[in-house]
């Protein structure tokens, strides 16, 4: 394997806008910074997840280091990476105990909830919802999962969060110092919109389905939103091909688009838009996963 300089470039140009546009913010073009620094951040986890699948070196603790200053916070690289690579199962997609990243819930649980807590989780399954307090369930159940993991000495956790600690302190230190920002304004206006937008892509990449292949989803984006999820949103051709890079998947996905529809049962989206206009304020799916069937404690 080849060093990837196109996407080398974007871990660096990544980098250096951030850093332009955090130091507006003590200049009269501050609200372009801050319109631009969320961005940024969000785009900063693509090039994460583009590293977790083995690029832009053959070296993955080089491929970490490019990627570790954690501009949007909240997630240490080395639990995204393990969860993530989890994800990957993909006969488990969607399952509420063996997919890290499924907004489902099994039965058991859904019964145990009072109507406030059913209320919620069925808001986060509308599009509107999911940008709005979806954020906000993905760090509480994120944090409560941790401490878990935490608690019970899994391999790798501790680390993970030890190293994470360290680039929070780093991060921290150049946006209090070199940005002159408080840690608030960066947090409310920076890394809670990052999220909003990383969960935009997430909505619709996966539902429930008993054929695996229509467990993941295509959207055809605006090339811009295309960019920033680095093709992402072509989401059945990246489970089919993890490997592959960001920049090959739009070539694969037009040879082969016919075959990929019919895998995945034609779930197409003409961009975000024509998802927003669907599910706006319609719950997309149940709460309740609706082929799972086992009854056990999440953690």
């Amino acid at each position: 394997m080849r060093t990837e300089w196109g996407t080398l470039a974007l871990i660096i140009g990544c980098y250096g806008l951030w850093l332009i546009a955090g130091l507006l913010w003590t200049t009269p073009l501050w609200i372009l910074g801050l319109f631009a620094l969320p961005i940024l951040a969000a785009f900063h986890t693509s090039l994460q997840h583009e590293t977790i699948h083995g690029h832009p070196t053959r070296w993955p603790r080089v491929n970490e280091a490019l990627v570790s200053l954690p501009l949007a916070v909240v997630f240490p690289y080395q639990r995204y990476r393990d969860l993530h690579l989890n994800h990957h199962r993909d006969e488990h997609l969607t399952d509420p105990f063996e997919d890290p990243e499924s907004y489902f819930w099994c039965e058991s649980d859904v019964r145990q909830m009072n109507d406030f807590q059913r209320h919620i989780f069925a808001l986060n399954n509308t599009f509107v919802g999911r940008l709005i307090i979806g954020p906000t369930l993905t760090m509480i159940g994120f944090a409560r999962t941790e401490i878990w993991r935490l608690r019970q000495n899994q391999p790798g956790v501790r680390l993970a969060w030890g190293l994470h600690a360290l680039g929070m302190i780093v991060l921290a230190s150049i946006i209090l110092t070199l940005f002159q920002m408080p840690l608030w304004v960066y947090f409310i206006f920076v890394v809670y919109p990052a999220l909003s937008l990383t969960a935009m892509r997430a909505y619709a990449e996966h539902q429930a389905a008993e054929n695996v292949g229509a467990r993941s989803a295509v959207v055809e984006a605006h090339p811009a939103l295309a960019l920033l999820y680095l093709n992402n949103n072509l989401h059945i051709v990246h489970h089919a091909s993890p490997r592959t890079p960001w920049y090959d998947l739009p070539k694969l996905y037009t040879e082969r688009r016919q075959q990929y529809l019919t895998a995945n049962e034609n779930t197409l989206f003409l961009g975000y838009s024509d998802i927003a206009k669907r599910f706006a304020f319609a719950v997309k799916q149940p709460v309740e996963h609706p082929f799972a069937g086992r009854d056990r404690q999440q953690p």
